[in-house]
């Protein structure tokens, strides 16, 4: 059974050879996931494209960025803000339990995102709850100077 009680990251296995390199995102990591019911892919043109925030109840979400950098953005039940960097440079799973409000922002042009779900379509979009991309402020989504 999924511990689904927090978001985590989990890394994903590089296997390169001669050939190239294969990521596999789903099915060496039992235990982790629950049953998928749907996968599907969204992209964004350009840098500093904002999607979120939105969250579920009953749904649980993973996602992976196959072609340049993300910023995710999760909010804990005591309103604390996590960010989690997922980039083809350091493969990544992140998982999103139910209740956690989460959206991501692209850090790089043409990003691209594979999204895994225990719901279908159909049952995500009856347990979907938008709310306002800034409703935990602005700068949840800069990239901050170090």
């Amino acid at each position: 059974m999924a511990d689904l009680s927090q978001p985590r990251s989990v890394p994903v296995k590089c296997h390169v050879d001669d050939r190239g390199y294969l990521y596999q995102i789903f099915g060496d990591y039992p235990g982790i996931l629950p049953e998928l019911k749907r996968i599907y892919i969204v992209g964004n043109f350009k840098k500093g494209t904002i999607r979120g925030f939105h969250k579920h109840n009953q749904e649980v979400k993973a996602y992976f960025t196959a072609r340049g950098a993300a910023k995710y953005v999760v909010v804990n039940p005591d309103s604390t803000i996590t960010s989690y960097i997922l980039s083809t440079r350091d493969p990544t799973v992140l998982i999103i339990p139910p209740t956690y409000p989460h959206g991501w922002v692209s850090l790089e042009d043409d990003c691209l995102l594979i999204g895994l779900s225990n719901k279908t379509l159909d049952e995500s979009l009856r347990d979907d709850i938008r709310i306002d991309p800034f409703a935990f402020g602005h700068a949840v989504w800069e990239v901050k100077p170090r």
